[in-house]
């Protein structure tokens, strides 16, 4: 009798169910925990575990917030942002009180309890975020059915877009890895007219934090710096339990205040 070897040409692994990825994703575990590899590579090796690639806009690289603190001229130890803790979890107590109602009364039929109507990480954050940069830009124009978005709502300002991302119940957006490395994204090089704000101010080159001095390399190099400085570094575990761990469905999750 012989038996003929089949093939499952349907059978798809997703994130760390693929077990080619499995040894490669500890012994990047082993390498993190050794000190041999940063907390940014360590995270872009979890992104590419989970099947985030730069080559999908819908399963874009995902890194977190890596500072509490776009207003300081200076910064100092403490402005770290609380890496345990999911950006919902992080503003005020009103807002996240919206989010434990919104459970209480979400489960309905077929759909699940959720605490977030939207999500961390989405294709439209990612052009929201890259929208200076060719071909982002004529992503975000074609999302709007060709033309730019308002100019109130572009991303005009770090400050103002963390203070969203803290305070606006719909939002709670995570940063993608070109904030760590790549400052041209603050640039307005290809001189695209993106409008004037109802306050009357033109929107063109990023508005960077005081203590970024006007300098986009300062602020991808103090971000950067951020992410890989002790507080950070003790704080990470969380967040990666969050976004790519056991705190992603459940009881655990809603607990931790992260259920989409």
């Amino acid at each position: 009798l012989k038996i003929k070897k089949t093939s499952c040409p349907n059978l798809r692994y997703y994130g760390t169910l693929d077990p080619e990825k499995l040894p490669e994703a500890s012994s990047a575990e082993s390498k993190w925990v050794a000190r041999e590899l940063s907390n940014f590579e360590y995270l872009m090796h979890l992104n590419n575990f989970a099947s985030r690639s730069y080559k999908d806009i819908s399963q874009y690289p995902v890194i977190p917030w890596s500072l509490g603190d776009y207003s300081s001229e200076e910064l100092n130890p403490s402005s770290v942002r609380e890496m345990n803790k999911s950006m919902g979890a992080l503003g005020s107590e009103e807002r996240i009180d919206v989010y434990h109602q919104r459970m209480e009364h979400s489960e309905q039929g077929d759909i699940p309890r959720f605490q977030f109507g939207s999500h961390y990480s989405s294709p439209g954050i990612v052009l929201y975020y890259l929208v200076r940069l060719s071909p982002y830009t004529e992503g975000a124009i074609s999302l709007q059915n060709g033309r730019l978005d308002l100019p109130d709502r572009l991303f005009n300002s770090i400050e103002d877009s963390w203070k969203n991302a803290m305070t606006e119940v719909a939002d709670v957006r995570e940063l993608i890895p070109e904030f760590f490395y790549l400052p041209e994204l603050a640039a307005n090089a290809n001189v695209v007219d993106y409008g004037v704000t109802q306050s009357g101010q033109r929107v063109h080159h990023l508005r960077l934090p005081p203590w970024a001095k006007g300098n986009p390399f300062v602020f991808a190099a103090k971000m950067r710096r951020a992410l890989e400085s002790e507080a950070a570094s003790r704080g990470l575990p969380g967040w990666i339990d969050l976004v790519f761990g056991r705190f992603q469905r459940g009881d655990i999750a809603a607990e931790n205040l992260n259920l989409f």
